[in-house]
């Protein structure tokens, strides 16, 4: 098992960046495919960046590639999204995730954080 928190979501303007952390407690999440996702009001769950099983390649869809980093420090147990070039679009509540398959499905996953809310203002 494994408990997700993520933090680091507020208010930006349009163009500024912001950086998300997701902590992993209860059990490392190294044995884990770690990952990322969206939801904004009356939207389906969208899926933004994850690394593969390997835990170190990683992909990203298509509204964010560019704009968006994945990382982690395992050492610190600590996964991270840095975004940038922030749009109003991607206004939304941010869930870290956690599954078991090589690559990060949204029915795949097993593990939710609680989501921090990111708001992009114009």
């Amino acid at each position: 098992q494994v408990q997700l928190v993520e933090s680091g979501g507020g208010l930006v303007q349009a163009g500024g960046s912001l950086r998300l952390s997701c902590a992993a407690s209860g059990r490392s999440f190294t044995g884990y495919t770690m990952g990322w996702f969206r939801q904004a009001p009356g939207k389906e769950r969208e899926f933004v960046a994850a690394f593969t099983w390997t835990g170190i390649s990683t992909y990203s869809g298509d509204s964010v590639k560019g704009r968006f980093t994945i990382s982690r420090d395992n050492a610190k147990n600590t996964m991270y999204l840095q975004m940038n070039s922030l749009k109003p679009e991607d206004t939304a509540v941010y869930y870290c995730a956690a599954g078991n398959s090589y690559y990060l499905r949204l029915q795949g996953v097993d593990y939710w954080g609680q989501g921090t809310q990111v708001t992009v203002s114009s």
